[in-house]
């Protein structure tokens, strides 16, 4: 705590008045002084407002030990989820010191933990302007960044063949006499510029996001377009003629689409754009000058699908399996993806993902040929043929494409001459496909197929199977089963990865074992639990049950981690699942496996305060095994985990383990032109020669996460080396800087670095987070310059760690 008090400067005020004020000054000075001594930081903050706003000329002299006592209030704010008296707080403390990036860098962190990750990524942004340097906001800023300026902007503004035809299809409008244009969803700003460029005379833009709209008005004016192009902060549903625009205009001009076309919202603002902002359509046949008619570009859309059979998009979206590690997955759980929630759900969520189809492991068969499913003209009558873009998996574009995932066929085999049939609509603004059939060749259409329900059709394998990815289908409503449990694709992954289950529960009897040398800990199965189950209740002492070993799995997400560990004998397993269809569903699982009721703990009801839920498991006792979650599934290190670790090592009983116990980064140089374009837009000549780049440029990170090494464009320039070691056992053993050599075997440019794990949970069992099973995804840093390599060369990498962040620069 910094412990100097300044003392009110004499001089700067004259009279009774100002002694008066002084004295004020001094004493309240004091008494915040007294109160920071006494851990009072509500009333020491209390007092350090009223020096300020009573002495501003002050502020040097305390901003150290003002920013010491709202840190410190704000966090028992913050445990009390006083979040209003929180963040009103901060906003005192930035109107006393705007300029300050350490309180907009906590302000960011306080956000964030509340889940306002827009208004976090805001405030970070703002702290790495003030500072650039500031290495704390720098990584908070690059981990949040997607949620400020997505990355697809990027990609999309480097597409030359989108921006051109746009371009064209807006000069031909204008040409025709559009000449007032409107922007929906502007972004960056680059379709109202190909708008003014064109000629037009009076051209709108409207963008919802500050962060955009801000920058949109930066590359306007840039581009000495302000005078020409009146930008709106606000969604297109809330302009008002003439509040906001004076009159109806000609043009409206949008790319408010998404891989499923209607997730933006683009229906519900064109309906209110024709009703409201444009022009009447021009009726067919009709001439006349375009000026004084409605036109929409897009004119249309045709939205095309294709069955496909994708073993990667099935094992995200489809439990495979039957038994975990030993553990029964009971047929009265029906686990989905998000992507497959019914219409009838609470909350509206896409009924599909997206995956750049070309770019899925492993590949993918397509089962039919392209098909058409609906064609929607944005123009009423007009449609508008000469310029038109495909986002086809065959197309090198910008675009990824809508996947449907399928779960609820009974019989998902086809053979050449069968026939598919769904129901396609747009409801709650999304493209919905349902009502999946298949017909077999010899029926006619309207019969349905002969399904086996009790065939284990997922054994089966060698032939054409219908799996759980249809680009644009979907699977019909589900039926009433005991508990419906929504999995991220990546925990549906996970589940599925029987390697993982079998090397945890391997490394958690080795650990066991350790501890009871007597009795060696076996695996369990259920009969074997019920034997123990009714020995115990015929033991009439308590005294000769043994007290269990206690074992903790803080694990984000779904995790069956705790359930395993109960069948390796006298365990007591503790499970952190937040949400309460996630133990409802564990405890159908327990329930089905025969596990006595009190076997499983919901560890999350035991601890009052969830940001401490490292804590014994009783006063007297200590845990056996903490199993943390080191890796998130985007391939970055959990933030906090060495803080984490530090605590689990001393919840330990001795002998007990952290797993994993240590983690190895590897990485190694790749030439990759598409994680450069991916990551920020190349120069001038691919945005037609508007000045765009440097301007969204300054939203881009040097780390590209969600990655899939196995299928990533690129030309390996070295092997893979060990960049990094962490050790959550004994930390001594880590470094925070070092230095390692990588050895070129290929001639080339190095673009990009990109990295993966191996996880110990013991010195002989580990999980590679870059392997086919694996539910993880990889990262990579990409280098803001290329660096010519020859082949036998040596290139040094200064690898820095830095709390749970890592950073990777070539040493030149």
């Amino acid at each position: 705590m910094p412990n100097s008090r300044p003392r009110p400067r004499r001089g700067a005020r004259s009279g009774a008045g100002a002694a008066g004020r002084d004295e004020l000054v001094s004493r309240s000075l004091q008494s915040a002084e007294h109160c920071l001594g006494a851990q009072d930081f509500g009333t020491a903050y209390a007092h350090y407002l009223l020096v300020l706003s009573l002495a501003p000329e002050l502020k040097d002299d305390v901003k150290e030990t003002f920013q010491y006592t709202l840190f410190r209030w704000a966090e028992e704010l913050d445990v009390l989820s006083r979040t209003q008296d929180l963040l009103g707080c901060y906003e005192q403390a930035l109107e006393l010191f705007p300029d300050d990036e350490v309180i907009c860098n906590s302000m960011g962190e306080h956000l964030f933990r509340m889940g306002f990750r827009d208004e976090a990524a805001g405030y970070f942004h703002k702290a790495v302007k003030l500072n650039p340097d500031f290495s704390d906001a720098k990584e908070n800023f690059y981990r949040v960044a997607n949620w400020l300026v997505e990355r697809w902007h990027f990609i999309m503004l480097n597409d030359t063949k989108r921006n051109t035809i746009y371009n064209a299809a807006i000069q031909n409008a204008v040409c025709l006499g559009s000449k007032s244009v409107l922007d929906i969803g502007t972004g960056t700003g680059i379709l109202s510029m190909f708008a003014k460029k064109a000629g037009a005379h009076s051209v709108y833009a409207c963008e919802l996001s500050k962060t955009m709209y801000e920058l949109a008005c930066d590359v306007v004016a840039a581009n000495k377009m302000e005078a020409g192009i009146k930008l709106l902060h606000m969604k297109s549903l809330d302009i008002e003629i003439p509040k906001h625009i004076p009159e109806r205009v000609s043009l409206v001009v949008t790319e408010t689409v998404d891989a499923g076309l209607f997730g933006e919202g683009i229906v519900e603002s064109l309906i209110h754009a024709w009703e409201h902002l444009l022009l009447q359509p021009k009726s067919r046949g009709e001439n006349g000058n375009c000026e004084k008619y409605g036109k929409v570009i897009p004119a249309s859309a045709v939205i095309f699908g294709m069955a496909v059979e994708c073993a990667e998009i099935r094992r995200h979206h489809r439990v495979g399996t039957k038994n975990v590690a030993g553990i029964c997955l009971p047929t009265n759980v029906k686990f989905q993806s998000p992507a497959c929630s019914s219409v009838d759900a609470e909350e509206t969520v896409e009924p599909y993902t997206t995956e750049k189809m070309s770019r899925v492991p492993g590949g993918y068969l397509a089962l039919t040929e392209c098909f058409q499913i609906m064609t929607v003209d944005f123009n009423n009558l007009q449609l508008d043929d000469e310029h038109s873009l495909s986002t086809s998996p065959s197309e090198e574009t910008c675009w990824e494409q809508a996947v449907y995932p399928v779960h609820d066929l009974a019989d998902y085999w086809i053979k050449p001459g069968d026939h598919v049939m769904m129901e396609v609509s747009c409801q709650d603004c999304y493209l919905r496909i349902q009502n999946i059939s298949v017909f077999g060749s010899e029926h006619e259409v309207g019969a349905g197929k002969n399904f086996t329900q009790d065939k284990d059709l997922m054994s089966l394998g060698g032939e054409a199977e219908l799996c759980n990815a249809l680009a644009n289908l979907q699977t019909s409503k589900p039926d009433a089963v005991e508990q419906t449990c929504i999995l991220e694709s990546t925990e549906i992954a996970l589940l599925n990865n029987n390697l993982y289950h079998e090397g945890f529960k391997m490394a958690m009897r080795r650990v066991l074992s350790s501890l009871t040398p007597e009795k060696l800990c076996q695996a369990m199965d259920t009969q074997c639990q019920n034997e123990m189950s009714c020995g115990n209740e015929e033991s009439n002492s308590e005294e000769s049950i043994p007290e269990p070993f206690y074992v903790l799995d803080v694990s984000e997400g779904f995790s069956i981690l705790p359930l395993i560990a109960g069948t390796l004998g006298q365990v007591k397993p503790y499970s952190s699942v937040e949400k309460d269809q996630h133990r409802i569903t564990l405890d159908l699982i327990s329930e089905a496996n025969h596990f006595p009721k009190e076997t499983l703990e919901f560890w999350l009801r035991h601890v009052e305060d969830e940001s401490a839920v490292l804590q014994r498991p009783k006063s007297d006792k200590l845990w056996s095994i903490i199993i943390l979650d080191v890796i998130e599934p985007s391939g970055l290190i959990q933030q906090e985990i060495m803080e984490k670790a530090a605590i689990s090592r001393c919840l330990l009983q001795s002998g007990g383990k952290i797993f994993p116990q240590y983690v190895l980064m590897f990485g190694l140089l790749v030439e990759s032109q598409t994680l450069v374009e991916e990551s920020a837009v190349q120069g001038t000549e691919r945005t037609l020669g508007l000045n765009i780049a440097p301007f969204i440029n300054q939203f881009q990170v040097p780390i590209r996460v969600f990655l899939d090494l196995s299928s990533l464009p690129c030309i390996p320039l070295s092997k893979p080396v060990e960049l990094l070691r962490l050790d959550l056992m004994t930390p001594y053993l880590n470094t925070s800087n070092r230095e390692v050599k990588v050895h070129i075997c290929k001639s080339g440019q190095v673009t990009a670095i990109p990295f993966w794990y191996h996880m110990y949970l013991d010195d002989e069992i580990r999980l590679d987070t870059s392997s086919d099973a694996s539910h993880w995804k990889q990262a990579a840093v990409v280098l803001d310059n290329p660096i010519q390599v020859e082949m036998g060369e040596e290139l040094v990498l200064n690898v820095q760690h830095h709390k749970s962040n890592v950073s990777i620069t070539v040493k030149q």
